[in-house]
């Protein structure tokens, strides 16, 4: 193992102005913080940079290696093609200068998240300053927003393939296994890949997806995608040390769902409350057959370690998307003043996260109580305990005066949903089912700031939180499963769930067989294009034999603002076709209800909808499409 250590990149702390009043120093924000930045051409940049280094390696020794991101998420103070190839000399001179060997390290995640600012020209003016084998950068996204490929290789420097997979290190199933089987040897065969010379993981956190890890790193032995459904066969095998059935089977079903592209879950468990709706997570129903698929495994694999965290772990997504599902009823019986369907909907979701938390409760890597112990651990007396607690709570919640980055680094751990999260929903309840008694609007900024200082007194609170584990992973799962198993079930049924389908295109983590799952409470499993693929934007289904359709129900991409703009035509023979429902001019927002169009009843065979507008992007999204005789 080779460390990569800090190079100084000039932030320097605001101090240094009052010791040197005459140095350079530029203020740069990132989101609601100021850093001071002293300037790489101020002439105390290399003698800090020399200090620092010099220090550095008394302490640690060096290996060469030297990470430096001025502007890692800011935007430099000039974009002037001299002074991008001056700051970029002056921090390659600033490691040299005390280490000879010196590589320079560097992430390339500027050159995507500022694109506008970092054309070509100054790409290459920023690289070109440093000779190619002192450098080596780091394409951070490439399982999203690969950068090798609009920065020419990043002219030239050698880089390594890499993915980011978990921000935060939040909890969710999911993982870029097709990108990383197929796009990653892509890029080693491409003409003009220049000089990619790795691989590597750059996440926030680790643990959640050891499936995505195991990949990753083996395809460093192949130039060639391997078949993902035999060797996730394998890996099962493998990971349990032996082979099951039942067990392989739930592994094929995540597969083509969560593993299916850079899936990053937003759970509504520990969301900020609202009124917006919160999906269940890509493949929700595919994933509950998949935790019914481990459970069937438990006699023969039930003693193994891992089976018992993939079983947690499973369980534990299809319930997180449970709780999407009962957040929009709770929130649609609200809206339609239905007191009793809301007391009740708003009650389930409260008794299922205590069942989310009982079984997290039961594994050793969700737990809270053990986060919060580790960080105590590290202080010497009670203030620095204090200190340190402090930091570890405010890092899963409050960052600062927020709300831009609240929960950015939000758990679902056992303790966590109990303590926090919970408490949390149950002040939203409770607030709507004020409103509705009263008969007076829910004011969602008020509510906001009023939950803003509890939020705050639990982040500076030392409540201690169970540290082991408790309870057994496979009894707790098997319950639970026998609780909520009848609610997996789609909730979308009608004419079209599971026929043939054909579309104009599709991107690949996005088949047109999700566009008739029989489920809408995901807004991560759908069908999708991009008119700059392909203009055409439609889908369509064979229901096989001629049958009577009166109304059909077209669920788009929602969650936001948007709206999409779209035409129903239907056929007997997949050859002429008739107008249906003309919303080509539609402006109403996009809604987990979908459009109903209402047509008079007739025979179809063939159903075709065409997108030719969406109002956020170039992309076109079918959630569900629904038909029915009446």
């Amino acid at each position: 193992m080779t460390p990569v250590l800090q190079g100084f990149t000039g932030h320097v702390p605001a101090a240094v102005a009052d010791k040197f009043p005459d140095a350079k120093l530029h203020r740069i924000q990132w989101i609601e913080w100021q850093t001071h930045l002293l300037d790489p051409l101020d002439p105390l940049f290399a003698k800090v940079a020399r200090l620092f280094l010099e220090e550095q390696t008394k302490r640690f020794g060096t290996d060469h290696l030297y990470a430096a991101d001025t502007f890692i998420e800011m935007t430099p103070p000039s974009g002037e093609l001299e002074y991008l190839d001056r700051l970029s000399r002056a921090i390659y001179q600033g490691m040299i200068d005390s280490d000879p060997q010196a590589v320079w390290v560097l992430q390339g995640w500027a050159f995507m998240y500022q694109r506008k600012f970092w054309t070509q020209e100054r790409i290459r003016a920023f690289l070109d300053a440093v000779p190619d084998e002192r450098m080596a950068v780091l394409d951070l996204f490439c399982e999203s927003r690969p950068m090798w490929n609009e920065t020419e290789a990043f002219c030239g420097k050698p880089w390594l393939w890499c993915n980011i997979q978990n921000f935060g290190n939040t909890v969710f199933l999911g993982g870029p296994l097709n990108k990383i089987a197929v796009d990653l040897p892509a890029a080693r065969r491409h003409p003009d890949s220049g000089q990619l010379i790795g691989l590597g993981f750059v996440n926030e956190g680790l643990g959640y997806n050891p499936v995505v890890h195991d990949l990753m790193f083996e395809m460093a032995w192949h130039d060639r995608p391997p078949d993902l459904e035999t060797w996730i066969e394998q890996y099962a095998r493998h990971r349990y040390g032996r082979a099951n059935a039942s067990a392989a089977r739930a592994w094929q079903r995540l597969l083509p769902t969560v593993y299916s592209g850079p899936m990053r879950a937003n759970s509504v468990v520990n969301r900020k409350p609202t009124l917006g709706g919160g999906a269940a997570g890509p493949g929700n129903l595919a994933v509950a057959e998949a935790w019914r698929g481990l459970l069937e495994a438990a006699d023969e694999l039930g003693a193994a370690d891992t089976y018992r965290f993939d079983l947690v772990n499973v369980a534990r997504q299809v319930l997180s998307g449970q709780a999407a599902v009962l957040h929009r009823r709770a929130v649609k019986a609200w809206q339609a003043k239905e007191a009793p369907a809301f007391d009740q909907a708003a009650q389930r979701f409260l008794d299922l996260l205590l069942d989310l938390d009982e079984l997290l409760a039961t594994r050793p890597e969700f737990l809270l109580g053990t986060w919060l112990e580790d960080a105590k651990r590290w202080g010497t007396d009670d203030a620095e305990r204090t200190t340190f607690e402090w930091n570890a709570r405010r890092v899963l919640t409050l960052w600062g005066e927020g709300p831009a980055i609240d929960d950015y680094a939000s758990k679902e751990w056992s303790g966590l949903i109990a303590g926090y999260y919970r408490p949390r929903w149950q002040r939203f309840f409770d607030e709507l089912a004020a409103c509705l008694r009263e008969d007076k609007p829910f004011d969602e900024k008020a509510f906001q700031a009023a939950l803003r200082p509890w939020m705050a007194q639990w982040s500076d609170g030392r409540e201690t939180y169970a540290s082991q584990p408790r309870g057994d992973s496979v009894a707790v799962a098997r319950r639970l499963w026998e609780k909520y198993a009848d609610e997996f079930q789609p909730d979308a049924l009608s004419l079209t769930t599971g026929k043939p389908v054909s579309c104009s295109h599709a991107l690949p983590p996005y088949p047109a067989h999700l566009a008739n799952d029989g489920w809408t409470s995901s807004t991560d499993a759908y069908w999708a294009t991009d008119v700059t693929k392909d203009p055409a934007a439609w889908w369509q289904v064979d229901l096989q034999t001629p049958t009577t359709v009166g109304r059909v129900v077209v669920v788009c991409y929602y969650g936001d603002e948007r709206h999409y703009g779209f035409t129903v035509e239907t056929s007997l023979d997949g050859e002429t076709w008739d107008l249906a429902a003309d919303r080509r001019d539609n402006r109403e927002p996009s809604t987990a209800d979908g459009y109903t169009c209402r047509i008079p009843p007739r025979p179809v065979r063939y159903l075709r909808i065409t997108q030719p507008h969406n109002s956020a992007n170039t992309g076109r999204h079918l959630v569900e499409v629904m038909a029915f005789p009446q």
